[in-house]
C-alpha cells in the first residue's frame, strides 16, 4: 500500500468518471503500476458513513465483476459457503478481519463489511478489491474471483501473473 499522488488520483478519477473520494492510500496496483484499488475512509470527507474498506477502480477488474455477476458466479458461490462449514469459517475470518481493519481507522459501529460478507457473497467487486489489497490467502471468494479473472485473459496485465489457479473440489475448470 502507497500513499496516493496528484498522478494516482487523476488517473482513479479517470476510471471512476468522477473524482475519488476519502482515498487513503492506493491498496493495490496492476503489474505495470496502475491504481486499480484504493483504501478509502470509513467516512468520506462529508461524514458520510462509507463501510467500503477496498474499492476497485480498474475498468477492467470491475468489467470482469459484472461478467462473473451475470454468469451467476455468486450464486454459485453462496450455495457452497452454505454447504461448507469451513469454507464459512474462512469467509467469515476474512470478513472479521476486514472489519477489525476499517474500525482501527474509525467505526462506524456497524458490522457491515461489504459483499455479503460474512453469510452470503453479494458483490463481487468488493470481493475482488479485498482479495487484491490483502494477496491470497485472506477471502476465499475474492480469490476465486481473482483467479477467475486471471483466466479470462486478465492474468499479467490487471491481475499478477503469479495469482494461485482456482481449481474446484470437484476437478472442473468451468465457471
Amino acid at each position: 500500500m502507497t500513499a496516493p499522488t496528484d498522478r494516482d488520483l487523476e488517473i482513479v478519477a479517470a476510471q471512476l468518471g468522477r473524482e475519488p473520494r476519502g482515498v487513503l492510500a492506493i491498496a493495490y496496483r496492476t503489474p505495470d503500476g496502475v491504481p486499480a484499488v484504493v483504501k478509502t475512509a470509513p467516512r468520506l470527507p462529508d461524514g458520510t458513513p462509507f463501510p467500503t474498506l477496498y474499492y476497485l477502480t480498474d475498468p477492467r477488474l470491475t468489467a470482469e465483476a459484472s461478467r462473473q455477476e451475470s454468469a451467476g458466479v455468486m450464486r454459485e458461490m453462496t450455495e457452497r459457503l452454505a454447504a461448507d462449514p469451513e469454507l464459512a469459517a474462512t469467509y467469515r475470518a476474512a470478513h472479521e478481519s476486514y472489519l477489525a481493519e476499517r474500525d482501527a481507522i474509525e467505526s462506524l459501529g456497524t458490522d457491515f463489511t461489504g459483499g455479503g460478507m460474512p453469510d452470503r457473497v453479494k458483490c463481487l467487486h468488493v470481493l475482488i478489491a479485498h482479495s487484491l489489497a490483502k494477496g491470497p490467502g485472506v477471502n476465499p471468494f475474492g480469490d476465486e474471483s481473482v483467479a477467475l479473472a486471471a483466466d479470462h485473459g486478465l492474468r499479467g496485465t490487471a491481475v499478477p501473473a503469479d495469482w494461485p489457479a482456482y481449481y474446484p473440489k470437484d476437478g472442473s475448470t468451468d465457471e
